[in-house]
């Protein structure tokens, strides 16, 4: 494999460790899916450029429970965002119409491989996003089936991941609400095509390895530590790599994920990426090609009110946590991930009742490690044993040992 540009190698560090939517929204979608905030900011660009393009080519589906047709939300305009507002974003494995090296269309049924749950506090001082592993085994409530002919029957210890195979988004929704007990107004859906692709049209992410990683099963490779440059199909591989980070498990692959997703964050804002209209056109071509969005997200205006609502808000208030959970757990869990429950329950009490919380300095999970002096990560009260880091974090993938 040839080998990656890589733009820095510097400090040692120590070894721990459908289419869719046409929104910018899409991009802070990690992939894998991924996070969040940042891309929301993009849309706000958008709407000078290419609204009109945008909004005449969405693709959305209704959620359970969604008043009005398409055309009646769209046209509804909110003007500002009032108040709290949660959005789930989901990363499809389908290997419908994307590129061979994820398998062809060959690869059963289309999972959601990336859950992540967005919480945008009343005051829109803060933002948190919690990913969901995917192979967190929880109940699958009752979902519509996707064709309107019925319900589909409630089960119980599956994988997360199944629901969308069960019930399309709309079934993703209702398990990730019956799981944290927030209701989900808004949500959308990435490819694995679609995130590699938002990766190049924003120029490429930074991330930092703490020594060389290597991924046959993703083709990750990279020979040295240090910080590379990833976009296209290497953004893709890192977001998707278990084997090479952390401890090989699903949890080590989401504190990687953070690393990218932080560092997206401080691109955006550092770089001027939403004032450049070529790369701002870009993300909202590429969101349309690769992106669903609920009725609810689809409308430009949504977007844009969720954007200035997030752009404003301090990097250390944007965190990135794990839903509580753990390996090795036999019975149900068996090979699987088995929720934290009591951790899991003070998490999402804080976030319903919108109060603001902090993280442990050294947080970051199996997956990666603090770069340099530590930073804040949020405000409030400290939720000890919550595993993630705030956007104010510089961060490194920690190399799987094999």
């Amino acid at each position: 494999m040839t080998e990656p540009k890589q733009t820095a190698t510097t400090e040692p560090s120590p070894r721990h460790a459908a289419r869719s939517a046409r929104r910018p929204w899409g991009t802070i979608l990690r992939v894998v899916g991924l996070s969040l905030a940042v891309v929301m900011v993009s849309s706000a660009s958008i709407a000078g450029i290419v609204a009109w393009k945008i909004t005449s080519s969405i693709d959305s589906v209704s959620l359970a429970g969604e008043e009005g047709t398409v055309e009646e939300i769209k046209l509804s305009g909110i003007g500002a965002m009032k108040g709290a507002f949660n959005v789930l974003i989901v990363g499809s494995d389908t290997r419908d119409g994307q590129h061979p090296k994820f398998g062809g269309a060959a690869a059963g049924a289309t999972l959601n491989d990336v859950n992540i749950f967005v919480h945008v506090s009343k005051d829109h001082s803060r933002a948190v996003a919690v990913s969901m592993p995917r192979d967190l085994v929880i109940p699958i409530p009752s979902c519509p089936r996707e064709d309107g002919s019925g319900m589909n029957s409630g089960m119980s210890a599956q994988p997360i991941n199944v629901a969308l195979s069960y019930g399309g988004l709309a079934c993703a929704v209702l398990t990730v609400e019956a799981l944290t007990g927030m209701k989900i107004k808004y949500a959308g859906l990435v490819t694995f095509s679609g995130v590699a692709s938002l990766a190049t049209a924003i120029g490429g992410v930074d991330v930092c390895v703490d020594a060389p990683v290597y991924d046959e099963y993703t083709g990750l490779n990279f020979p040295k530590k240090g910080t590379y440059n990833i976009s296209g199909q290497e953004a893709l591989a890192f977001l998707r790599s278990r084997h090479g980070v952390g401890d090989g498990s699903d949890l080590g692959r989401i504190s990687s994920q953070q690393v990218y997703l932080s560092s997206l964050v401080r691109k955006v804002q550092d770089e001027g990426v939403l004032l450049d209209p070529s790369k701002v056109y870009g993300l909202a071509s590429v969101a349309a090609s690769s992106m669903t969005l609920s009725n609810s997200l689809s409308s430009l205006d949504t977007m844009v009110a969720m954007a200035l609502v997030l752009k404003d808000i301090p990097r250390e208030n944007i965190l990135f946590v794990q839903y509580p959970s753990t390996t090795g757990v036999g019975g149900v869990y068996a090979g699987k991930v088995a929720p934290l429950q009591d951790l899991a329950n003070t998490l999402f009490s804080v976030i319903r009742k919108d109060k603001p919380f902090r993280l442990d300095k050294d947080a970051t999970g199996v997956g990666s490690k603090v770069k340099g002096k530590a930073k804040k990560t949020g405000s409030g009260k400290l939720l000890s044993g919550i595993k993630g880091q705030s956007a104010a974090q510089n961060t490194c993938s920690v190399s799987y040992a094999y």
